[in-house]
């Protein structure tokens, strides 16, 4: 298995990781305020995860196991998603789309 192979391998994995542990992380979506926990969820859920892989990566490069690199992949993957929200806003580029789908603001006022 060439490295690139294994890495995707592993990438695949740690792209569920991470979701796991977003999952566990935030809100449920129907908790009061339910609307603003949706938009949470919404805003965090997919992309490439390239940051999340990053740390991953890096742990397991220092010998450590996923577990412990499971809120710092969390961290960076919450602070890129606030960026993505903050970027799209009207007083900023006020985009209607990200990924393909209405940005956080316009799919949830």
């Amino acid at each position: 298995m060439s490295a690139a192979t294994g890495f995707a391998t592993r990438a695949g994995a740690y792209r569920q990781r991470l979701d796991a542990a977003l999952d566990a992380r935030l809100p449920p979506a129907g908790h009061h305020p339910a609307r603003l926990h949706e938009a949470m969820r919404y805003a965090t859920g997919g992309g490439k995860r390239l940051r999340a892989l990053l740390v991953y990566a890096a742990a397991e490069t220092l010998g450590l196991p996923a577990a412990q690199a499971d809120a710092s992949a969390c961290a960076i993957e919450l602070i890129h998603a606030y960026s993505l929200v903050h970027d799209d806003l009207p007083a900023m580029d006020d985009d209607d789309l990200r990924r393909g789908q209405p940005s956080v603001h316009r799919a949830y006022d």
